[in-house]
């Protein structure tokens, strides 16, 4: 890449070798990159939670969606389950180590669209003026 007269070489983010090469980062980012894991991931850390105190805490997440969604953070070793021998059963969910590692990447993630918000909104409005039947909104 260019910028004025200088060369600027810009290294990948992410590089797993072979141009075509997995290396097991999309299975995972398409895990902790999905909508509902990142908001019960930030609920999570704030400390531990009843399943329906997660569903109030999570804006439009059916309980069937949530019920999968902590299902499949539990099985990637990012929350645990902790079930009480009452009646009704208790159950409450909290991050494991791995999950609270997880939370300064969303916190940055979070702190980058808040600062970039307004700029992207002017992209959106820009490339919506000048593609009026793209269909993409």
């Amino acid at each position: 890449m260019s910028v004025g007269h200088t060369e600027v070489t810009i290294e990948p983010v992410v590089s797993c070798g072979e141009e075509h090469e997995d290396c097991g980062i999309r299975d995972v980012l398409d895990r902790i990159g999905d909508k509902w894991s990142v908001l019960v991931v930030v609920e999570l850390a704030q400390g531990v939670r009843r399943f329906r105190q997660l569903q109030r805490a999570v804006p439009g997440i059916s309980q069937r969606m949530l019920t999968l969604t902590v299902r499949r953070l539990e099985r990637d070793g990012l929350i645990s389950r902790t079930v009480y021998p009452t009646v009704p059963p208790q159950v409450e969910y909290e991050l494991t180590t791995m999950g609270h590692s997880l939370t300064h990447l969303v916190k940055a993630l979070a702190d980058w669209s808040a600062e970039h918000r307004d700029a992207i909104a002017r992209a959106r409005r820009h490339w919506d003026a000048e593609h009026p039947d793209s269909g993409i909104r």
